[in-house]
């Protein structure tokens, strides 16, 4: 608990037993009231491995839904519990947990409903060995996104995430596609609500079992946060009408 506030982690994992046991390690647990696990159909042990590792909840798709999917059962489990603050981590152990206790503060203490975990603040990206492609693509996506959306941030594409229970309710997150584009949706859902969203460094590490998706799903994933953007400026002008904005 924060200040009486209920803080809950929530872990979209696939094939994630190589960097579960690391991950779980670094959560600080005196500060976190429960842990969710979800695993997308993994070809490996993860759901077992989760629950002998003691992790609470447990869900299983016996059909991979996709990182949106899985997100999509996170946040619904994490509200059922009733969390005050939801924080996103990847089981691959990529974000350091280390950062938990700073995002819960800038939630808990009311200054912003949302916090980034950002990779692109400071020089980290590329020290932890972010491809050089994926480092000007994350560039030139963010500053096209910036200018469309009327924000600004450092980056869109973290998967380091925390929220207040407010956002979760207000944002039609189970609208958004089940794809990888669901991150941007929802970030896009967070801007054209009016809520304000704080960014904290995080360094990066890219390694062997660290989740990455290829040039052809970067490439796709690419044009998508493009087509969100703009669909994003036009609802905001009034010249179209979305669900996702709704």
């Amino acid at each position: 608990m924060y200040k009486n506030k209920k803080v809950v982690v929530v872990l979209p994992a696939y094939n994630a037993a190589k960097t579960l046991e690391n991950t779980l390690r670094e959560i600080p647990m005196d500060l976190v009231d429960e842990l969710i696990l979800c695993d997308d159909a993994s070809k490996d042990n993860t759901a077992a491995l989760a629950r002998q590792l003691g992790i609470q909840h447990v869900i299983q798709h016996t059909v991979n839904k996709g990182y949106g999917g899985n997100q999509k059962s996170l946040y619904i489990k994490a509200l059922e519990l009733n969390a005050d603050i939801v924080i996103m981590l990847h089981p691959d152990y990529q974000y350091t947990p280390k950062l938990i206790p700073s995002m819960v503060n800038i939630i808990g203490e009311d200054l912003f409903p949302v916090v980034l975990g950002s990779r692109i603040l400071g020089k980290g990206a590329l020290k932890g060995g972010m491809p050089l492609y994926k480092y000007i693509a994350n560039r030139f996506l963010t500053g096209f996104q910036n200018l469309l959306n009327g924000y600004k941030l450092s980056e869109y594409h973290t998967g380091y995430r925390a929220f207040s229970r407010e956002v979760l309710q207000a944002i039609h997150y189970e609208g958004n596609s089940d794809d990888f584009i669901f991150d941007n949706q929802m970030l896009s859902q967070i801007i054209y609500k009016g809520f304000d969203i704080a960014e904290v460094t995080c360094p990066t590490k890219y390694f062997e079992e660290a989740s990455s998706i290829n040039f052809t799903r970067s490439a796709k994933y690419g044009l998508g946060v493009l087509g969100v953007s703009v669909t994003h400026m036009l609802c905001k002008a009034g010249l179209m009408k979305s669900a996702l904005y709704r």
